[in-house]
Formats: structure tokens, C-alpha cells, sequence
């Protein structure tokens, strides 16, 4: 029998930021020696998942959004062991709805 490795599960290194205008937010995060098919990003309009693996490390992690955003307009490239997201920020009368008034 062949024993499976035991892997050491970190959370990855993460920066996030609003650009200048306030109209995307910026995530850049550090999987070092990560394979691009390996890496799972979901985003909620306020959170996002996200998990990668190298041969001995798990970088897994759940983090809260500054401010509701649009996860179906985030876009995500991988390259040298950095993940970047740009998302735009949701218009905070997006889902407003006009109540009619008697």
C-alpha cells in the first residue's frame, strides 16, 4: 500500500483593493507553485472561496468583500504564481425597487 503524503493547508497570501474611481475591485493572491487547473475561485457579491494545490500545500481560504460587487463580470488570470481578479463594484441602487405610494 501506498501512503498519501500529508499536506500542510495555508491560507494564501491576499491583497485587495478598490481602484481609484471605486468602480472595480482589485484581488491579488500569492499561490507559489500552484498549477493553473488546480486553483478553484467562487464569488458571492460580498465573499469569495478560493483554493489551490501544489504537491504538498493546500492554500485554501474563504474572505469577506469590502463592498457588494458583480461576480459574473470578474475576470481572473494566473500567471507565475500570482492569481488576479478585477471585479466591478454593484451599484448600490442596482436592486432598488420603486414602491408605488398610496
Amino acid at each position: 500500500m501506498s501512503e498519501e503524503k500529508e499536506r500542510i493547508i495555508i491560507s494564501p497570501s491576499i491583497c485587495g483593493w478598490a481602484d481609484e474611481d471605486h468602480k472595480t475591485y482589485r484581488i491579488e493572491v500569492e499561490l507559489p507553485g500552484v498549477d493553473k487547473d488546480t486553483i478553484k475561485l467562487k464569488m458571492h457579491e460580498d465573499s469569495f472561496f478560493l483554493k489551490g494545490e501544489t504537491d504538498n500545500v493546500v492554500y485554501v481560504g474563504s474572505y469577506a468583500v469590502c463592498c457588494p460587487v458583480k461576480p459574473g463580470e470578474a475576470k481572473a488570470n494566473y500567471k507565475n504564481g500570482l492569481l488576479k481578479v478585477e471585479v466591478p463594484f454593484k451599484d448600490p441602487l442596482e436592486d432598488a425597487i420603486d414602491i408605488e405610494i398610496h
